[in-house]
């Protein structure tokens, strides 16, 4: 069983990253610039926010924090869109999310302009990936294909089985593992209205688990030699921690990855490999890789 170290791939990334910037700006190019809109206090949303302040720095972007209180209004939000999509300064941004109930997070998502969308949910995005044009791509599918590449894992003809079918991870990720130019696999996604999620599981040589149910992929449910790739992190009370609470996964580590080929932890997995493909669109959109 070999562990994928998602930190370690993520620090090499950013390293890359920084030395790209360091050389456009020795040319006299222009530093890029990450926005991010928190709204709220929600604790995970303002941990990825920290991390993605910290990674503009290690990477040498600019980075800009707004927040708002739960309490602002859907206008003063579309406001704020509007000036970040005018702001000639700033390459790229995200509205974090969840926002809360009041708030149309589609209105807002459509909102963004598509050439500053480096969080990849904008339809025009979307759609682009999804026939395998240029795009942003939705950062933790983008960093799991990262994985997969770095650690040389065969996709091509594989079974690969999608726990989930969210807009952020599940669906995209789908995607991702079908195009040619991706993973090239067979794909299958499992939803709370599978029928029997056990036996499409044991078929799979891939599992991306992304289903927000702590240790819910269990040994029973995972082939001899598969790769496993978990995207939950769910925070599940600790009297034991300093913080009170720690990260699960939706994978049941302890008795899955003696099984596995390979499998990514939690935390050190996943979620570094979510930061670092931000920081990748954010490059690609200083450079206007995508769209002029």
């Amino acid at each position: 069983m070999t562990l994928i170290d998602g930190k370690a791939t993520a620090t090499a990334i950013k390293q890359q990253i920084a030395e790209e910037v360091k050389d456009i700006m020795a040319k006299g190019g222009k530093q890029p610039h990450l926005a991010a809109v928190l709204v709220g206090h929600d604790g995970g949303s303002e941990t990825y926010v920290k991390n993605k302040v910290i990674a503009c720095e290690q990477c040498g972007f600019k980075s800009t924090l707004i927040r708002y209180e739960d309490d602002v209004t859907e206008e003063e939000l579309l406001a704020c869109v509007d000036r970040l999509n005018k702001d000639a300064d700033v390459d790229g941004f995200i509205v974090q999310l969840p926002l809360p109930k009041h708030i149309d997070e589609q209105k807002i998502i459509m909102a963004i302009d598509y050439r500053k969308d480096v969080d990849g949910f904008h339809p025009i995005n979307v759609g682009r990936m999804s026939i395998g044009l240029p795009s942003f791509i939705s950062a933790t599918p983008l960093g799991i294909m990262t994985l997969l590449r770095h650690y040389n894992i065969e996709t091509s003809g594989k079974k690969c089985v999608v726990l989930g079918r969210s807009n952020i991870v599940g669906k995209p990720m789908a995607q991702l593992m079908m195009l040619k130019n991706f993973g090239d696999a067979t794909v299958t996604v499992c939803h709370s209205h599978t029928k029997d999620i056990k036996k499409e599981c044991l078929d799979a040589d891939i599992i991306v688990a992304a289903i927000g149910k702590p240790d819910f992929l269990t040994a029973d449910m995972v082939k001899e030699g598969a790769v496993v790739i978990d995207v939950g992190t769910t925070r599940v009370p600790d009297a034991t921690r300093k913080k009170g609470f720690r990260l699960n996964g939706d994978v049941k580590f302890d008795e899955v990855a003696p099984k596995c080929s390979y499998i990514t932890p939690v935390p050190g997995g996943v979620g570094p490999m979510t930061i670092c493909s931000l920081m990748k669109n954010t490059l690609a959109a200083a450079k206007k890789e995508y769209y002029k």
